[in-house]
This record gives C-alpha cells, structure tokens and sequence, in this order.
C-alpha cells in the first residue's frame, strides 16, 4: 500500500489520530500535497456514499470527517505556499430558523478541503446576512446554504432569491435532508449537493473549477 492509499485508508477508517503522522510520512516520501489531499477528498466520497446508501451513519461519518480535517492541518502549511490551491472564497450557512450545524461543519470541511476558502456564517443566518457576507469578502465565488428542516424551505428558497435578486451573478449550492434537486431548480439554485461527501464535487462543477 502507497503512503497516499494509507492516509485514505486511515481516513476511511476515521484514525483521527494516525492520520496526521500517516500524512507526514507521505510528504516525507515525495507525495505531493494535492494529491494527499485529493485522496482524502476521495476517501470522503466513499464516506459520504455508505452514509447515503445507510450503511453508516451520522457519527461514522463525523470521525471520518474529523480525521480528514487532522491530515488538512497537516497539509495547509505545506499548500499555503501554493497559493493556487484556492478555489476563492465561499460563504456558507445554515438559513433563518434552522440551527443544525452538523451537515453545515461537514461541508464546509469538504469545501475547505477541496481548496475553498471558508467563511461559516453559523446557524439560524438571515438571508440578508448571506449578501452581506459576500460583500465583506474577496474573491466570493460561492454562497451555500443549508436547510435541514421541512419548515425552514421557504427560507431556504428566501435566501437563494435574495441573494440572485442582489447578485444576479452569484452563484448558489443548497443542501440538507428535505432539500431535492427539484426544489433547488425550483428556488433558483446553481446547484444542489444530496450529501456532505459529493458537496465539493458539486461546488467544483459550479464554479467550473
């Protein structure tokens, strides 16, 4: 097994505290960053599609995450020299009257990963908030939101129109449980993720990454 197949495997596994020492070993063995860091991405879609087929659940897929955002650490010194590596910034939150963060944390760690830079605006976040953020920042190139509640749709689909009504150019991922891709043509979405594990993916294809 190469050093890079050894990290994914850790990942895979959620060997939190083996992974940095693993992703050590195979920058010291002449693997490249992005592609430690492509492996982990990939070892994080595995997760995301067991999690999705029912095969593992919540918790399984947070160690996993966890151990992946360890090996991230490790790699982020290394890939800040590289300033290349980032896709510009994205702007990511959970919609007004909706306070789960455990999807919102995984995406965001996804995108972080995948080599977005991260502005997590947190829970229960007003659309207004979303547009506000964009402002604030450089080089926004995404905004995501994330409802995880059937009664918090309609601010799901308030945000998505809010922002597109100030910042036609924009683009916008929608994600959570009740969400569908239906629903997200519907509000006027770029795109929608089904899961944490294909959110970056997706957030790449948007931006045309």
């Amino acid at each position: 097994m190469s050093k890079v197949e050894a990290v994914k495997a850790l990942v895979e596994a959620g060997k939190s505290k083996k992974v940095a020492d693993a992703v050590q070993e195979a920058l010291k063995a002449g693997d490249k960053a992005q592609d430690i860091l492509d492996a982990m991405v990939a070892s994080m879609g595995v997760v995301g599609d067991k999690f999705s087929s029912g095969e593992i659940f919540v918790p399984e897929m947070l160690i996993a995450a966890k151990a992946m955002s360890k090996g991230v650490e490790v790699l982020k010194p290394v890939m800040a020299g590289d300033s290349s590596s980032s896709l510009g910034t994205c702007i990511m939150g959970t919609v007004a009257g909706d306070l789960h963060d455990i999807g919102k944390n995984l995406v965001v760690m996804m995108l972080e990963s995948a080599g977005f830079d991260m502005v997590d605006l947190g829970v229960d976040v007003p659309a207004e908030r979303f547009v506000e953020a964009a402002k604030e920042n450089d080089n926004v190139v995404l905004i995501a939101c994330s409802g995880l509640l059937t009664t918090t749709m309609p601010a799901l689909k308030e945000a998505v129109q809010t922002i597109k009504a100030a910042m036609p150019e924009m683009k916008v991922i929608v994600g959570g449980a009740p969400v569908t891709q239906e629903y997200a043509n519907e509000i006027g979405a770029d795109g929608y993720a089904p899961d944490a594990g294909s959110s970056a993916a997706k957030a790449k294809e948007i931006i045309g990454a």
